[in-house]
């Protein structure tokens, strides 16, 4: 049976007709489909159950409209543009100005390239469940997905943990945890983002623990 989030957004005809775009738009990025925008309206109601639900579930939908790879030139442009489209296609949809405003704005400055805080509460919902997604264990599938996409390696075989070198996340993928992932829950905006972000990253912790065992070069502390 569908849960209630996937059932909600079945019941509505604008953000089934969102959906079914957002769907048919979508790459071959598996850390970027509707099951991740299904995820992070989840953790958008229950990070903030003060924020309007449909609102929610718009904003998580159209998050990621425009999908830019990490390694392309443009990366940081991907929200704005993706709030450029959502902008026409929640007016075509059942939203009035004034919710078009709030979820564009709450897209526009969700993502870590931009480098913002959010404007508005739902921004700050989206931003944190949409960061909770980089951790954890689906954080690590998705890690590892994003780099199979860039043609990463896994780690250097010479210098793992980049003792001798600055770390490249665009070459090993395990650098992407010392660069951004471990840090990723001091910028969460909610009480309850940043505790379930700290729960998460100890799982990468014991993953790179494990990691370090297995190859003979334990994880610098």
């Amino acid at each position: 049976m569908p849960d209630e989030i996937v059932g909600a957004i079945e019941r509505d005809e604008g953000l089934r007709a969102i959906q079914a775009f957002v769907a048919g738009a979508s790459s071959a990025d598996p850390g970027h489909d509707v099951a991740h925008a299904h995820r992070v309206a989840r953790w958008m109601v229950r990070l903030d159950p003060t924020v309007d639900r449909r609102a929610a579930l718009a904003a998580a939908l159209l998050h990621d409209a425009v999908n830019l790879p990490k390694n392309h030139p443009e990366r940081a442009t991907a929200s704005a543009r993706s709030a450029a489209l959502a902008r026409s296609l929640l007016a075509n949809n059942g939203f009035g100005e004034e919710e078009v405003e709030e979820i564009t704005w709450a897209i526009e400055d969700h993502s870590f390239s931009r480098g913002v805080v959010p404007r508005n509460a739902l921004g700050c919902a989206l931003q944190d469940a949409d960061r909770l997604e980089a951790l954890g264990a689906i954080g690590l599938m998705r890690t590892f997905a994003t780099g199979a996409l860039m043609g990463a390696s896994f780690f250097d075989a010479m210098d793992p943990w980049a003792r001798a070198r600055p770390h490249d996340d665009l070459r090993f993928t395990i650098d992407h945890f010392a660069t951004k992932l471990l840090g990723l829950p001091e910028t969460l905006t909610t009480d309850a983002g940043r505790a379930e972000a700290r729960r998460r990253v100890e799982i990468m912790r014991a993953f790179l623990d494990a990691l370090g065992e297995e190859i003979g070069s334990p994880r610098p502390v």
